[in-house]
């Protein structure tokens, strides 16, 4: 388990990708909205808000934070494609919110609803990141380097 305050986010590194990850915080609801329609999660502090990045460089690590920020403190709704629409393709960040988050590099970016599930790169296929209380565990991830920034404040410079 690797502890994880609300004030705190947590990366992963990979070769080719990064994860960030942050605790919710506070019950609360987050939007999810689709072609179809708007569904509304209720998710505890203990649950987590995942950004899979695909790039490893400061660009992608800052882009993570923002669009979690967005998220998390904005309230801005999770959006999910259609599954044909030409973004998908562009989209260097997709997100996904749930108490366990499964890594597929099979699904096309930003097109599932499934909140449990997130478009990641190979090297991430089938981990699994789960919110515990007081913290995060990687399963399929033991490997790979990790470290925690603040997430408090955002600062862009």
């Amino acid at each position: 388990m690797i502890p994880l305050r609300r004030d705190e986010m947590l990366l992963v590194h990979g070769t080719t990708g990064t994860l960030a990850v942050v605790k919710v915080g506070v019950q609360r609801q987050f939007f999810v909205d689709t072609p179809d329609r708007e569904v509304v999660m209720a998710m505890g502090p203990e649950e987590l808000l995942v950004a899979s990045g695909f790039g490893t460089d400061e660009q992608i690590v800052t882009g993570l934070r923002c669009v979690l920020y967005l998220i998390r403190e904005v309230n801005s709704p999770l959006i999910v494609l259609p599954k044909d629409h030409p973004a998908s393709a562009r989209l260097r960040i997709v997100v996904s919110a749930g108490k366990r988050v499964v890594l597929s590099c099979k699904i096309t970016p930003g097109t599932h609803p499934e909140q449990h599930l997130l478009c990641g790169m190979d090297e991430f296929d089938g981990a699994e990141i789960l919110g515990v209380d007081g913290g995060v565990e990687l399963k399929g991830l033991e490997r790979a380097k990790h470290e925690k920034r603040g997430f408090a404040a955002l600062r862009l410079t």
